[in-house]
């Protein structure tokens, strides 16, 4: 697991090792039956359907992720996980459903790093590192830029930002509509550092997002690469800069925001499972192993991979998880006076 910064890892050969050592750690210290693989439940718990409420529709990686996360957690504590969505406000239409919910463990949440923007921008009275209770982060990536191919314009990072210098406002951008989020807060800081100004078009849509480059309607794009993952193995996108200060596996020969000399720390994508404060202790302990054991089986590392969520370390504990959290909001809280309020 990573140690120090929240935003920052080991190399990606390291990381296979620590991943490997990890592991072997954790499965011989969880004492696993072999047959429904229960840990040692506190006083019973559960001796029901728990529920995950997730705060985006259906078909969405959140909910694919809280699906995944569900079938692993049944296998590990022998109980039914219910997955419930509830979509809607940029992720805080949710909320109060959970917020209601008895403090018994039976109720977890699941949401990505908009809760702390939400937060950082006035938008969500909950602060998501105090008034819940972070179980842990099952996935953490980074965001890419991408063109196409035969865009003879853009041939690589150092074209794309000579042209967008030489012309600025002209270049166009595919971007999540919603200006409070960490791909806009991520751009911006981008364009402030490598000093050009680029045409954000929003797209609620992701589907229009990747359509719209393309189809040649916008010059390039703003994703992390597990969503655009077909795109790039068909070739009909490709990256030129990647939003981090290493380059992650994978992606060795794609420049970083330390090659081009872009001094800032990126805002990463992270979708993770909260409960409330109230939980009684043995439970929320409970709930943080079986989290890490489930996250930590075959299926649930095989549904990772599938979606390109292996690239850097991506799985964080209650402290690491509370820590990230909390930086998070300090940064989105500096990006958003710089930038203006999030609408």
């Amino acid at each position: 697991m990573p140690t120090g910064s929240p935003f920052h890892w080991p190399t990606a050969r390291p990381v296979a090792r620590l991943a490997a050592a990890v592991l072997a750690m954790l499965v011989a210290w969880v004492p696993l039956a072999a047959g429904s693989q229960d840990l040692v439940k506190p006083e019973g718990f559960p001796d029901r359907p728990l529920t995950i409420i997730v705060p985006y529709a259906e078909g969405g990686e959140s909910d694919l992720l809280s699906r995944a996360m569900a079938a692993a957690l049944e296998k590990v504590m022998g109980a039914k996980v219910l997955v419930v969505n509830q979509p809607g406000e940029a992720g805080m239409a949710a909320v109060p459903q959970f917020m209601a919910a008895p403090t018994d463990g039976y109720t977890l949440l699941e949401s990505i790093e908009e809760a702390p923007a939400n937060y950082a921008a006035g938008k969500l009275p909950e602060n998501p590192a105090v008034d819940w209770w972070p179980l842990g982060m099952a996935q953490v990536t980074f965001s890419q830029i991408y063109v196409r191919p035969g865009d003879v314009r853009f041939a690589d990072w150092q074209s794309f930002a000579a042209y967008a210098r030489t012309s600025p406002g002209d270049v166009k951008i595919a971007n999540v509509a919603n200006s409070g989020a960490m791909e806009r807060a991520n751009l911006f800081k981008l364009e402030q550092a490598v000093g050009f100004k680029i045409n954000q078009i929003g797209f609620d849509n992701p589907a229009e997002r990747y359509a719209a480059l393309i189809g040649g309607a916008v010059d390039a794009l703003f994703e992390q690469p597990g969503d655009v993952a077909s795109f790039l193995e068909s070739g009909q996108m490709k990256p030129i800069l990647t939003l981090l200060g290493e380059r992650p596996a994978g992606h060795e020969k794609v420049p970083t925001l330390n090659d081009i000399g872009a001094g800032f720390e990126p805002l990463l994508r992270y979708r993770g499972f909260w409960i409330l404060p109230g939980v009684p202790e043995p439970r929320r302990r409970y709930l943080e192993t079986a989290l890490h054991v489930a996250w930590l089986s075959e299926e649930f590392q095989a549904f990772n991979r599938q979606r390109a969520m292996h690239l850097i370390p991506s799985f964080r504990s209650h402290e690491e998880a509370t820590a990230m959290i909390e930086k998070s909001i300090d940064a989105y809280r500096e990006i958003f006076r710089e930038m203006g309020p999030a609408q």
